[in-house]
């Protein structure tokens, strides 16, 4: 009988399995499978952060300037980001759980042929045309009507990004293929979904399984029975051990404690949103402390920082820096869990390395002196 992973071989797994060698743009997006997106710079997009440790010579900004030419789309999973175009058919034809009244509907159809005509639109121009005032948005503020409009057309599938100009979304009409409406065709697209975030995130442990299930009614709110039934299924099927009353699951063809899952001897500072540390549940199982996004926390009740990134080296992850690009100038700060740097020499030059790699990575910035 196969001996069962320890939480050390998760640890190791879970980091060495998204933290692949760095290969081209298109590929590490389908390898990963979806990119979670942020709009935050500090001191670049969270998808940046997140790609600049698995493509080759990844710049700031590579993925807004290439994305028009790849067969990538931003869409919705469970949550906003970038995804390979073929997973699509999963989520769409989708149906929002919100219907439109007749009177979106009648702007949203001439939103749409005027978008149509054009081929591809900047809010503003359909601001300008149609002049839809102003709407109390989800925060209880006010926002542009169109704006707001365009963005539920895009999430019903009517339209797609077609680019960024400069961080603005640029919209192009979408096409998606009619979906088989059969019992067991929905099933399947709902059994791809639950892979699809298996395959992102694992180890996961019993509770996250449930939470991202419940977060791909973001993404395919009209397969909600179905995916609670795949849900089911995997749990009979994945992979899974129980640790001190834990119990984790992982695909069924992979082996957490294969050779092949092992630590590098680098430094990474990753993204708030990486596979390695988005799931906080995971995260303080793994490595025994709380880490939390401070982002929309008040500066006097943050511990972390504004944007705290998770502090990576080898399999453990020590504690966090916030980075900040003055005058060409990386200005990096630290905290540790143990309130200090590990005195090793191999610690202090991997994240001199990692300064080196984060100051290639932003346009215009030299290195830092850590």
């Amino acid at each position: 009988m196969p001996t069962s992973p320890t939480l050390d071989d998760l640890r190791r797994y879970a980091v060495a399995r998204t933290l692949f060698t760095p290969t081209t743009l298109l590929t590490a997006i389908r390898r990963l499978g979806f990119v979670q997106a942020d709009p935050i710079r500090a001191p670049a997009r969270a998808q940046d952060l997140t790609l600049r440790h698995r493509v080759k010579g990844y710049r700031a900004g590579d993925l807004e300037r290439r994305y028009s030419r790849l067969p990538i789309e931003e869409d919705f999973l469970v949550n906003y980001g970038f995804l390979p175009r073929e997973h699509l058919s999963l989520m769409h034809p989708r149906v929002s759980r919100r219907p439109w009244d007749a009177s979106t509907r009648r702007k949203a159809a001439d939103v749409l042929a005027f978008v149509q005509e054009r081929g591809a639109v900047h809010p503003r121009e359909v601001d300008q045309a149609f002049a839809h005032g102003r709407v109390t948005n989800y925060w209880g503020g006010t926002s542009n009507a169109s704006t707001h409009l365009l963005d539920g057309m895009h999430y019903r599938g009517m339209l797609r990004i077609h680019r960024r100009d400069s961080g603005t979304r640029i919209y192009a009409v979408a096409a998606h293929a009619p979906a088989d409406g059969g019992k067991a065709a929905r099933l399947q697209r709902a059994t791809a979904l639950i892979d699809l975030v298996v395959r992102k995130y694992a180890p996961l442990p019993s509770a996250s399984l449930t939470y991202l299930a419940r977060l791909l009614g973001y993404g395919a709110p009209h397969l909600a029975e179905e995916i609670q039934q795949a849900l089911r299924l995997a749990r009979e099927q994945l992979a899974g051990c129980s640790i001190d009353g834990t119990t984790w699951y992982w695909p069924a063809d992979e082996n957490p404690r294969s050779r092949r899952y092992q630590a590098d001897e680098q430094v990474r500072l990753l993204a708030p949103f990486d596979p390695v540390a988005w799931d906080r549940r995971r995260f303080e199982l793994l490595w025994g402390w709380v880490y939390r996004f401070e982002a929309y926390t008040p500066a006097a009740k943050r511990r972390f920082g504004y944007y705290a990134l998770p502090l990576l080296w080898r399999d453990q992850v020590i504690g966090w820096a916030n980075v900040a690009a003055k005058d060409g100038q990386l200005q990096p700060s630290f905290g540790y869990v143990d309130g200090s740097a590990p005195r090793d020499v191999a610690f202090s030059n991997a994240l001199e390395d990692e300064l080196e790699r984060m100051a290639n990575f932003l346009p215009g910035t030299g290195p830092a002196t850590p």
